[in-house]
């Protein structure tokens, strides 16, 4: 598939490029990005060439992942990235620090889960670590129902099971569950982070 920009009030989603190399180099140097995804550890500039050559063209190319760039409405400056993986209808976002509490990953994640839907979708997954409560606090304002925990389909950095918090919402709207979602785990500060 050809890649398609999204956008809203408050953000464009587009293309990460090498262009973006340093931007990503410096929010990946997040301790919180760090924490909750499975980024090279130490993260160099060598790592974000890798993922926009590696990544980000061939995904698209081959409908296997498709990657979006968050920008902020006028601006160029990549603040964070959100990708849909097709295989299990799943999708997984970071979120620069700076960029954090001004519901860019809201508008992110709701543009990507209607794209989605309108690909013809019955539905999107999302899952992140346990204790993650940034990423669950956006999936629940976005639709999600808390679905269970369990095994991460990322697994740890060293390949080890990671146990995560799963949700799915439907593009019909019908909740996929009743389930209460885990305590705190909706009430994390708006630095939504996934694997």
């Amino acid at each position: 598939m050809l890649p398609v920009t999204l956008e809203s009030a408050r953000v464009r989603l587009d293309l990460p490029t090498r262009a973006d190399t340093v931007a990503i180099t410096e929010a990946c140097q997040d301790p919180e990005i760090a924490r909750w995804t499975t980024i090279p550890q130490p993260y160099r500039a060598k790592d974000a060439q890798a993922f926009v050559d590696a990544l980000v063209g061939p995904g698209w190319a081959s409908d296997r992942e498709y990657t979006w760039a968050i920008r902020r409405q006028g601006s160029t400056w990549l603040d964070g990235v959100i990708s849909y993986r097709t295989a299990r209808r799943d999708l997984g976002f970071w979120l620069a620090p700076s960029a954090r509490g001004a519901g860019l990953v809201s508008d992110a994640v709701e543009l990507v889960a209607g794209w989605a839907f309108a690909q013809g979708a019955p539905d999107v997954y999302w899952e992140c670590y346990v204790g993650n409560t940034a990423s669950a606090a956006v999936a629940r304002r976005a639709g999600f129902a808390y679905t269970g925990s369990g095994d991460a389909l990322v697994p740890n950095r060293d390949g080890s099971p990671a146990p995560a918090w799963k949700g799915l919402r439907r593009a019909d709207g019908t909740p996929a569950s009743d389930l209460p979602w885990p305590p705190g785990s909706t009430s994390g500060p708006a630095g939504s982070l996934a694997p």
